[in-house]
């Protein structure tokens, strides 16, 4: 990444899930690219991309992206190598070029019943690998801000577990996803994701293994979303909203705006 001054940067991610064919991937990340490519929220390093594509398309992403954005995989195998058919591993992710890497989505534990122990058993194999864990969480239904924060502290707790027991250290993006927000026509409000964030950011600087761990909220982010969670996150993690590559223009322009806004005395947003 190039960066021409001293700003920690606001994370910008994106999941393709599996709504792109690879042709149209190429196409995605070719407009990105040369957004990216001239935009001075990434050229000034006030903003740091990521993608993560399907698994076929991660090579192709990664040479379109080279330098513009971190390349990641929607998911990871526990182990690093062995008999497990359609696997895999983050070795092998590592080898390829990713650095990030998904996981405990909600929909990977609702349609292909993970579990706390799986997504314990992923957090280590990533963090063994150097990759660093874009880690979901939220609650199921809606609850206060301090019932949502409680529950997830308790599922970043129960996420490093292994890690931690084992000394697999490195940063991890912790993505607020609210069950109950994500692909819902608003997001959560904005009160309620800057108490939980809040709550959350504090907690994620007491990991010592995990130094320089970060929160984004993930759940139907859209524009001027930052704006209104200023000081409350290090980021966001956008899903369908992103599908039209202005829509990653229109992120960034906000994120110059908010870095002029904050030079000049007028904004605090978290990361800045």
């Amino acid at each position: 990444m190039n960066s021409l001054s001293s700003v920690t940067p606001v994370q910008v991610g994106v999941s393709l899930k599996m709504y792109f064919s690879h042709q149209r991937t190429i196409e995605w990340c070719t407009a990105v690219a040369e957004i990216a490519r001239t935009h001075d929220a990434v050229l000034s390093g006030a903003a740091e991309l990521f993608v993560i594509p399907t698994f076929p398309s991660i090579p192709a992403a990664q040479q379109i992206l080279n330098g513009l954005a971190r390349v990641g995989a929607q998911n990871l195998s526990t182990e690093d190598a062995g008999a497990l058919t359609g696997e895999v591993s983050g070795s092998v992710l590592a080898e390829v070029g990713c650095t990030v890497v998904e996981v405990g989505h909600a929909e990977r534990r609702s349609l292909f019943g993970e579990t706390d122990d799986i997504v314990r058993a992923k957090i280590a194999a990533a963090l063994r690998n150097n990759l660093r864990p874009v880690l979901c969480i939220g609650e199921a239904a809606q609850a206060t801000p301090a019932e949502a924060a409680t529950e997830c502290i308790r599922q970043l707790d129960d996420a490093v577990r292994d890690a931690d027991t084992h000394d697999h250290q490195g940063p991890i993006t912790i993505a607020y996803e609210p069950h109950w927000a994500i692909g819902a026509p608003e997001p959560a409000s904005a009160g309620h994701i800057q108490a939980v964030c809040t709550r959350l950011r504090e907690y994620a600087h007491t990991l010592t293994l995990h130094a320089g761990s970060t929160v984004i909220y993930g759940g139907s982010a859209g524009p001027g979303l930052l704006t209104e969670l200023a000081g409350t996150v290090d980021g966001l993690f956008l899903g369908r909203f992103a599908h039209d590559p202005a829509a990653i223009r229109s992120i960034l322009d906000e994120i110059g705006r908010i870095t002029v806004d904050r030079r000049s005395g007028h904004s605090a947003v978290a990361g800045l």
